[in-house]
């Protein structure tokens, strides 16, 4: 499950960037005679400064048919990826709870810690928690939380009938589409368990995870969706 955001991150998270106004300000100041060209450079160029909050739809998806259910903003760093972060990697979790305990904590501002994606097993039903664009803390690194997208599986990682084949078709499916948008391969170097974070102290998704069935699902799904 998701871990823990560290010092660092709580850092970061509250000292929000450069505001807008100051930078405009700034560059009126130094480019004299060519400050409309300035101005210009400065419009393409202001959303790639890392944890500005970027305009965003209320209940807006990156996922096709997932739910929007927001997590807590504290558990999260706003973002504009994949401007200010390259995204190229995606983590994935095993719960160790129902999926009403990990929606119900991730929305929990002390909690300290999110995934974008939270999957159901009785029905594969996908509760979207978190934009791409932004950084969800689930990954107990700060590196891989800035490059990844974090998608957790409802079910008990010494308890493998938990792991449903809907829930594995589902998130083969969703993977596929992150990996096509992002131009990440399909392959076990970029799609990587939680417990394969550098630094990680959680097991999951735990030794009943059948990665042989899921990749094999996920290069499935890439082939329909590029088909």
């Amino acid at each position: 499950m998701a871990d823990e955001q560290s010092g660092e991150e709580r850092q970061q998270r509250s000292g929000r960037g450069i505001s807008r106004r100051g930078l405009l300000i700034g560059g009126a100041v130094t480019v004299g005679a060519g400050a409309a060209l300035f101005h210009e450079e400065l419009g393409r160029l202001w959303w790639r400064v890392p944890g500005i909050d970027k305009q965003r739809n209320k209940g807006e998806v990156d996922h096709r048919g997932a739910q929007w259910i927001a997590a807590s903003e504290a558990n999260l760093r706003y973002a504009d990826r994949p401007a200010d972060f390259t995204v190229d990697r995606v983590v994935i979790h095993v719960t160790e709870g129902s999926y009403a305990t990990a929606v119900r904590v991730f929305r929990d501002p002390l909690h300290a810690a999110a995934a974008h994606y939270v999957i159901r097993a009785k029905d594969g039903h996908i509760a979207q928690m978190a934009r791409e664009l932004d950084v969800a803390f689930h990954a107990g690194n700060r590196g891989y939380n800035e490059r990844s997208i974090g998608i957790e599986h409802e079910g008990f990682v010494d308890r493998p009938e938990t792991l449903t084949d809907v829930m594995y078709r589902s998130s083969a499916r969703l993977t596929a589409d992150i990996c096509a948008r992002y131009e990440i391969p399909v392959d076990r170097e970029h799609i990587i368990g939680h417990n394969e974070v550098p630094g990680a102290t959680h097991t999951d998704p735990g030794r009943h995870w059948d990665w042989d069935k899921y990749m094999k699902l996920c290069r499935e799904a890439a082939r329909r969706r590029s088909a």
